[in-house]
């Protein structure tokens, strides 16, 4: 019970005394607001820009949520194609390593060119950015399936349909959830990216915006909430792997 007690309080704490040693240094060093500013004049500014950054918050949000969506619904049909079938994996898993591989800023002119500015391009660069974890993940669980399992189910009748909806699909929950919390976290990278480059609203056009007339502390504001939105999406899917896929830690000494 005191384990449990002391891994929850440890974040907050770590997290407290980062912002007191920022705090400290930027005083001691007297570094100015304009190179790096004090987390209480960035906290200050959060609270006098709030309804800014809550309209531009949940822009960011929304835009990341529904190419999150969309990144889970065609990560899971690629990485069940690809983990099921070997013709599918030797023609198509080179091209989504193609497509990974390109830095997804230099998509943006591209979608803009096709799409305008605005939410659809920040939908877009989410989803290209955060679907890719989930294909990989789940076609490696799917992968994993140990040869003799095959042919023991196989031996009792099993067809390779029951296989992978019985047994390879929830074989891969645990893939699926670690790969759904580094994807969270990336389609919000793809979407401040894209509102940075090519929109009039959220985070990142807040944050371009300050920068261009040096509101720095604004800047470090946007940095924050977005990082806090990061963490909060994170800890959702953390709780629902713990929840859903328990059985697949069961025993694991660093797992309580």
């Amino acid at each position: 019970m005191r384990l449990r007690y002391v891994q929850a309080l440890a974040p907050w704490l770590v997290t407290i005394v980062l912002f007191l040693v920022w705090e400290l240094s930027c005083w001691l060093f007297s570094v100015p607001s304009f190179v790096l500013p004090r987390p209480s004049l960035v906290f200050k500014t959060m609270y006098q820009f709030r309804q800014q950054i809550e309209y531009h918050g949940l822009q960011t949000l929304f835009s990341t949520v529904v190419g999150f969506g969309l990144a889970v619904a065609v990560g899971l049909l690629i990485g069940i194609a690809v983990g099921a079938s070997r013709i599918v994996y030797t023609s198509l898993y080179p091209l989504l390593i193609g497509f990974n591989s390109i830095p997804k800023v230099a998509l943006v002119p591209v979608i803009v060119i096709w799409f305008g500015i605005g939410t659809i391009p920040a939908i877009i660069t989410a989803f290209s950015t955060a679907f890719f974890p989930i294909a990989v993940n789940v076609a490696t669980g799917l992968a994993t399936i140990e040869p003799e399992m095959r042919d023991v189910l196989r031996s009792l009748g099993a067809s390779r349909w029951e296989i992978l909806t019985k047994v390879g699909i929830p074989r891969s929950t645990p893939y699926l959830f670690a790969s759904l919390k580094i994807a969270i976290t990336l389609a919000f990278i793809g979407s401040v990216i894209s509102e940075t480059v090519a929109s009039d609203r959220g985070i990142g056009y807040l944050m371009l915006s300050a920068s261009a007339r040096f509101e720095v502390p604004l800047v470090f504001a946007g940095l924050l909430v977005v990082g806090a939105m990061g963490i909060a999406m994170y800890a959702i899917f953390a709780i629902m792997e713990h929840r859903m896929t328990r059985w697949a830690f069961r025993g694991n000494e660093f797992t309580t």
